[in-house]
């Protein structure tokens, strides 16, 4: 299975953007935890992350171009208003998961909010890198 893992806005800052919420490690050390875990699970992950929400469309068309046959996705604070995010995946028609590190829903009011969450199977969140994993596990153990 290949599996295209998207990162929007923020992510590049993590280990560094408050930490009590979001953790000491760093973008690279989950790409390197997600791709421990794929590589037991016999699946190709692709990382892709931007602060720019067209750059992410961009992402997710060429998804459909490259086979991709599953995306997990998180949009950071695009999760709460790109409708052009929800559109491309929408449009793509590939298996998506949206997932969050911190628990949304226990946040700030505007976060309880996901506008991408429709178009996706489902969305996990409050597990930190946990998130990933579970999303990982369910596309290739459960075969989403």
């Amino acid at each position: 299975m290949k599996v295209l893992i998207i990162n929007g806005a923020n992510m590049n800052l993590l280990g560094k953007r408050e930490p009590d919420v979001y953790g000491k490690d760093t973008l690279e050390d989950l790409e390197k935890t997600v791709r421990k875990e794929a590589d037991k699970r016999g699946t190709e992950v692709e990382f892709f992350q931007s602060n720019h929400e067209g750059e992410i469309i961009d992402a997710i068309h060429r998804a459909m171009e490259e086979k991709v046959e599953a995306i997990i996705i998180n949009p950071g604070a695009f999760t709460h208003y790109s409708y052009a995010i929800r559109d491309a995946i929408k449009g793509t028609g590939i298996e998506t998961i949206e997932v969050h590190m911190s628990n949304v829903h226990s946040r700030e009011e505007f976060r309880t909010k996901s506008v991408i969450a429709p178009v996706c199977k489902g969305q996990i969140s409050g597990f930190g890198f946990e998130s990933y994993l579970a999303a990982l596990y369910l596309l290739t153990k459960c075969g989403l």
